[in-house]
């Protein structure tokens, strides 16, 4: 590998610790990790029918003790950090076994945790022997770099998977099965295969077309596939050679699609749009000095546009559009360009958001 090139959309066969090592400093934007979860089975699991349980019970999983399991917790999430860009996140799934202990050491790396999410199963595996609760979840630590760090959240595409409402923290998805997983002589490739459904959500909300993608724990190459599919760059890490190869076949048969930028690329389109300062409006006489405006379109709720761009409200307080509908609404947060609206000639109110627009369109 040269130095300071990745190789985009390759499958790197070997030690993840080690192979995330010869990577170029801050350069992947996005982590999806999904590691070994140090199961800790002490015995085979069998259904009431007496057909045995296909459980983990992989040399890949297994860990002479928690310290043994901590440390290469720690090695591999330093190397996913050293490899991350400033406004990179990283994600990780887990199951009770090992989510809190990893999640910890993430903390100690310094990595700052945006959200947890919960992966609750709508078809899990039932607890046959009725000794404890059916384990219907899994864990995932959404995570930047650092406490402050800018990063990508996509949060109008992620309500559009959400009836139009905030996407919540609990994700009802069922587990890989039927012909989405993958089998070899009528068994499964991979013992923990992730449906597609869930790493669709997670690179959709949280990069952007042409941002590379990375998984340190391949497997069967979900990540690599779905982040095909929504036109991301991947890269794989792998030590198993079987399974690098059931995922560069999986990957290599997906149809190559042209790439149409208005279709993959979900970001917030006025988020992106040039900065318009609200002191513009009023030197392009779009709004003038000692007009009224008026307060989520409540006219009993008014201020006064000052010649320095400020509002004057009645109780004497001056402010920018966004301190001034702060201050009415006692300190909560407040986006000045959707909460203040404006009266048009035809006597209807407006949000200044419109003239906002209005602005680039003709001055930009």
């Amino acid at each position: 590998m040269k130095e300071n090139t990745l190789p985009l959309d390759q499958i790197l066969c070997g030690d993840c610790t080690e192979v995330l090592h010869a990577l170029p400093e801050n350069s992947i934007d996005l982590i999806f990790a999904d590691p070994p979860y140090n199961l800790q089975l002490q015995r085979e699991l069998w259904r009431p029918n007496m057909t045995k349980v296909d459980a983990v019970d992989d040399a890949w999983d297994q860990f002479d003790d928690f310290q043994a399991y901590d440390e290469f917790s720690r090695n591999w999430l330093r190397a996913c950090r050293r490899v991350l860009k400033e406004t990179g996140t990283l994600w990780v799934i887990g199951s009770y076994h090992n989510i809190y202990r990893v999640g910890a050491i993430m903390q100690d790396l310094g990595y700052w945790f945006l959200n947890d999410i919960v992966w609750i199963k709508t078809n899990p595996m039932p607890n046959f022997r009725g000794v404890r609760f059916s384990n219907a979840h899994e864990t995932l630590i959404w995570a930047g770099k650092a406490q402050g760090s800018r990063y990508t959240f996509n949060y109008h595409a992620m309500k559009a998977f959400n009836e139009d409402k905030q996407m919540r923290s609990d994700w009802r998805l069922p587990v890989c099965s039927g012909k989405e997983r993958i089998k070899v002589e009528g068994k499964k490739a991979h013992s923990t295969q992730k449906p597609e459904a869930l790493l669709y959500r997670i690179i959709l909300s949280s990069s952007n077309p042409g941002d590379v993608v990375l998984d340190p724990f391949f497997g069967s190459g979900t990540t690599g596939a779905v982040a095909r599919k929504l036109h991301r760059h991947w890269i794989g890490i792998e030590r198993e050679k079987g399974y690098v190869e059931i995922a560069r076949a999986r990957i290599a048969s997906l149809p190559a699609e042209p790439f149409a930028e208005e279709v993959f690329d979900v970001r917030d389109k006025k988020r992106l749009a040039p900065k318009v300062a609200f002191s513009l409006l009023l030197e392009a006489g779009l709004l003038v000095p000692g007009q009224e405006v008026y307060f989520r379109g409540d006219r009993r709720a008014s201020a006064l546009v000052r010649a320095d761009s400020k509002l004057l409200l009645a109780d004497g307080f001056t402010g920018s559009i966004h301190q001034a509908g702060r201050r009415l609404m006692n300190g909560s947060p407040c986006n000045g360009w959707q909460h203040w609206f404006y009266e048009s000639d035809e006597g209807e109110l407006h949000p200044i958001d419109d003239l906002r627009s209005t602005y680039r369109n003709t001055r930009l």
